[in-house]
C-alpha cells in the first residue's frame, strides 16, 4: 500500500483527537519528512488538541457523535469531513471513538495504544496491565480495522513496569515513547507504505 511521500509529493495527514493532543504535538514538534497536517478533527469541542492545531494556524472540524441519529450516520459524516481535505493517511491520535466501516474503507488509518497488542485492547490499557501484575508493558503503531485495538500491528516499544508505578507514572512513561514511535512509523510509512503482508493480515 503506497503512500505518497517523496520529495515531489508531500503525504496529507489528517489527525484526529480527543484530549490534550499530546500525540499531536509531538507530529508538530517532529514533522515527518516529506509530511504535512492538513487538518485537525475531533469528536468534542472545547479540548486542548484543537488549541494546539488553531496555534499552528492548523484547520479544524469537530463531529460530535450525540449531532447524529446513529454512529452509522456520525461514521458517515465524519467520512465527509475528513474527505474535504484529501488526506493520504489519518492518525487516530488519542481519538476515542471506534471508527465504523465507512471511514476505513475510504482511507488508511494508523492508531497509537498505550500496551503490547494484542495484550490489554481497550480503553483502560495501562490499568489493566498493572493489575494484571506484568513486569513489561508499552506501546503500539497499528493499522485500524472495525475491531478493537485487532489491526495489523506495525511497530512497538516496551516500557518496563517499576514496583513503584502506579497508573498516571506508568502512563506518563509509555506516552513519551508513543509520542516518538508515533512520528517514527508515520515518516517510514509516508517514504515507504506498508507492507502488503500487514494489511492482508488483518
Amino acid at each position: 500500500m503506497a503512500i505518497p511521500g517523496s520529495a515531489s509529493s508531500r503525504a496529507r495527514l489528517v489527525v484526529l483527537v480527543s484530549g490534550t493532543g499530546t500525540l499531536l504535538q509531538a507530529l508538530i514538534d517532529h514533522p515527518p519528512v516529506n509530511t504535512e497536517i492538513v487538518a485537525v478533527g475531533a469528536d468534542r469541542y472545547g479540548i486542548e488538541g484543537l488549541v494546539r492545531a488553531e496555534a499552528e494556524a492548523i484547520p479544524v472540524f469537530v463531529t460530535p457523535l450525540e449531532d447524529f441519529p446513529d454512529r452509522g450516520a456520525w461514521d458517515r459524516a465524519l467520512r465527509d469531513a475528513i474527505a474535504e481535505y484529501r488526506p493520504d493517511l489519518i492518525i487516530s491520535a488519542g481519538f476515542m471513538k471506534i471508527l465504523g466501516a465507512e471511514v476505513l474503507k475510504d482511507f488508511t488509518v494508523l492508531n497509537t495504544h498505550p500496551a503490547l497488542l494484542p495484550a490489554f485492547p481497550g480503553a483502560h490499557a495501562v490499568r489493566d496491565a498493572l493489575a494484571a501484575g506484568v513486569s513489561v508493558t508499552g506501546c503500539t503503531v497499528h493499522l485500524v480495522d472495525e475491531g478493537v485495538d485487532t489491526g495489523p500491528v506495525l511497530a512497538q516499544r516496551e516500557v518496563a513496569i517499576l514496583p513503584e508505578d502506579d497508573e498516571s507514572s506508568l502512563h506518563e512513561r509509555i506516552k513519551q515513547q508513543e509520542r516518538e514511535l508515533l512520528v517514527e512509523v508515520v515518516g517510514r510509512v509516508c517514504a515507504e507504505g506498508i507492507p502488503q503482508e500487514r494489511v492482508s493480515s488483518s
